[in-house]
């Protein structure tokens, strides 16, 4: 059964008006949004949810409640099916981020450059080797980016059964507490995220004028 509501391909004037280097980073979350419910969309749904779920414990940038929620609309009956799938997924996913960190340290510290963290992971390895189980059943159930968990886990060499077990509570709970709004509040959830995605490009936008404005002000 198809997908109920395919995403708006309406662009926002604000980000008509950019630049077309910012107005590309400004749409991108939106573009990998629509290339996800095309997904979602086909025949191989339930697969492509699962592809991401594993992903974005690792590297992908897009939670895959974004997907699961539309195809919960159009399949309610599958709402806890879809939300196993995310878990089991999510939780190799997890065990995949560890590796990195934990293998390819280089690797695990590339990626965390990348996205910013790099400067505060002796910080983060203290709080992780102190905190680790809490760390990942709270933000696991966060918007926050569980891969970066997942690799610093890796890097701070984390127990792996603490870790296999906490990873796979809070990520149950968070996706079948998300397939059970899907099913109580319906189309309202995919109305919210669909205003969310221009509001997280135009944050991208600010950060990096801010950063070329800071760079051009420090002495050289």
């Amino acid at each position: 059964m198809p997908v109920s509501k395919p995403p708006s391909s309406e662009t926002p004037e604000f980000v008509q008006r950019l630049p077309a280097p910012l107005r590309a980073i400004a749409l991108w979350p939106r573009q990998l949004y629509v290339w996800m419910m095309k997904i979602a969309a086909g025949p191989n749904a339930e697969k492509g949810l699962a592809a991401i779920s594993f992903a974005e414990s690792s590297f992908f940038p897009i939670p895959p409640d974004l997907m699961m929620a539309p195809m919960i609309l159009a399949r309610p009956d599958r709402a806890y099916r879809y939300a196993l799938v995310c878990t089991i997924a999510s939780v190799f996913g997890a065990l995949f981020g560890y590796a990195i960190g934990y293998f390819f340290t280089p690797v695990g510290l590339m990626i965390l450059n990348f996205l910013g963290y790099g400067e505060r992971l002796a910080d983060f390895h203290d709080f992780m080797e102190k905190w680790g189980v809490w760390v990942i059943l709270g933000k696991g159930l966060t918007p926050i980016p569980f891969k970066l968990v997942t690799i610093a886990s890796g890097i701070a060499h984390m127990a792996l059964l603490p870790f296999f077990v906490s990873c796979a509570v809070t990520r149950g709970a968070r996706f079948f507490a998300v397939a059970w709004a899907c099913k109580r509040f319906g189309p309202q959830i995919t109305e919210q995220l669909e205003k969310r995605f221009y509001l997280v490009g135009t944050v991208l936008v600010v950060l990096i004028v801010l950063g070329i404005v800071a760079i051009k002000l420090i002495p050289h």
